[in-house]
């Protein structure tokens, strides 16, 4: 690997404030979707990577990415120990592609740590949630760097999501 893809910037550098304890209303946001194996909440990582890379790919080629990189969601979400959902929001469908939307309100919190940490911050988010008489009915999640750039930043950011 030469210095210049070092260097290169993959993922955007992360604005805590734009999403921190935000509550936000999507109305038909739009999505593609794909599915992915996991064994009791666990994804298989190179999967990640190839279906992401795979997802990435056809929203470039149909121009259905957003603008601004910085305001592109990758979104995770587990509805089964077994089966775990990926989202790429994008700007107009992808015809070779599930596309989906999402709507209704969602509060949004910034945390740092890893995928087994995920379990702490949805009791945090609980916790933030109760104060104001609300409850989530689901969760997503956006990581805001790969690993790679997680680790050139210094933080593995994500914001998660509840739907309520």
């Amino acid at each position: 690997m030469n210095n210049n893809n070092q260097n290169q910037e993959c993922c955007p550098k992360f604005n805590v404030e734009k999403w921190d304890k935000q509550t936000l209303t999507w109305n038909n946001k739009k999505f593609i979707k794909d599915t992915i194996p996991e064994f009791f909440h666990i994804p298989f990582p190179p999967m990640i990577g190839k279906k992401i890379s795979r997802m990435w790919t056809a929203v470039e080629k149909s121009g259905a990415a957003a603008p601004n990189k910085e305001d592109t969601l990758i979104l995770f979400r587990d509805p089964t120990p077994f089966k775990g959902e990926i989202y790429i929001s994008v700007e107009k469908d992808v015809p070779t592609e599930n596309n989906v939307v999402i709507s209704g309100n969602f509060v949004s919190r910034f945390f740092d740590g890893g995928y087994n940490a995920i379990p702490k911050f949805i009791k945090v988010m609980d916790e933030y949630l109760a104060e104001t008489g609300k409850k989530a009915k689901d969760y997503y999640i956006h990581y805001a760097y790969c690993p790679k750039c997680a680790q050139k930043f210094g933080n593995n950011y994500l914001i998660l999501f509840a739907k309520i």
